[in-house]
């Protein structure tokens, strides 16, 4: 612990010993990618919890239904991590999150708490249909989607900590990918993003979940598109996208681009996505 006049600084190495802490308010430092940068300048007078030094936090463990992704599992992490195809998508997101020194320092959980709408992990973590475990005076998983509530908004309590996110097993052979529209090619904030896990059997699509980032204020999954794929042949599933399945979408005007150039962008990032699955 290091505390000075105006601020209180603590950084534990129990879970249980993070969690009594919060029995007074505390910002919840992790990689810091985002804590710093907004505070360049000024002293920090707020009570920091650094939850780095919780090993407990870090890791992906496979299991017999799923994958178990800890908390402050680096972006790097993730990248080297040895995972089947239906991760492909969320490490090309990885690799979309600002340059090497932040995937090295930046996490999984920070980039959901963020609640960004342009948080690169969060449509291809909805499309692997993930669940956010949260610890607190008990334990409870939510969908993703419910997790995030809004523009820089969650579902955690002052009292709680995101511990893991959760991605289940898919029942039949799966894959993903994710695409990303920027002003330039890296080191920039989304205008419009799209990722897609697709589940195959005999060659034709058995399941989907599609998901938009930046487009809304929070992620949206595009139920239409992903009806209007099922039992389709993999080399054809661009020529189903269209316009009026982007309906759950809320675009806005912004200096990164207009409504209408976003709604339009969607529609062809969407094409390439899922061109991208053709063999």
């Amino acid at each position: 612990m290091y505390t000075n006049d105006m601020a209180v600084y603590l950084r534990p190495h129990r879970l249980e010993d993070a969690l009594s802490a919060l029995v007074r308010p505390h910002t919840v430092l992790a990689g810091g990618t985002d804590f710093y940068p907004a505070r360049v300048g000024r002293t920090i007078d707020e009570d920091v919890l650094d939850i780095g030094g919780i090993d407990t936090l870090r890791g992906i463990v496979a299991g017999a239904t799923g994958w178990r992704l800890g908390a402050t599992t680096t972006w790097s992490e993730l990248i080297e991590a040895d995972l089947p195809p239906l991760f492909d998508g969320l490490k090309q997101a990885a690799r979309e999150i600002g340059g090497r020194q932040i995937q090295n320092a930046g996490t999984l959980a920070g980039n959901i708490c963020n609640a960004s709408p342009a948080a690169d992990g969060v449509p291809a973590l909805l499309a692997l249909d993930a669940e956010v475990e949260i610890a607190g005076t008990t334990t409870r998983r939510l969908p993703l989607r419910q997790f995030i509530t809004g523009v820089r908004r969650t579902a955690l309590a002052p009292n709680e900590l995101v511990v893991a996110l959760h991605v289940p097993r898919p029942r039949h052979s799966a894959e993903s990918a994710f695409l990303k529209l920027g002003a330039r090619r890296y080191l920039v904030i989304s205008i419009a993003m799209a990722a897609a896990t697709l589940e195959f059997e005999d060659g034709r699509i058995a399941a989907t979940r599609i998901a938009v980032g930046a487009c809304s204020p929070v992620a949206e999954r595009l139920p239409a598109l992903e009806q209007a794929l099922i039992g389709r042949p993999r080399d054809r599933l661009a020529e189903h996208v269209d316009a009026t399945q982007l309906a759950p979408l809320s675009p806005i005007d912004d200096v990164r681009g207009s409504a209408s150039y976003r709604h339009d962008a969607v529609v062809i990032l969407l094409r390439r996505l899922l061109t991208s699955f053709a063999r």
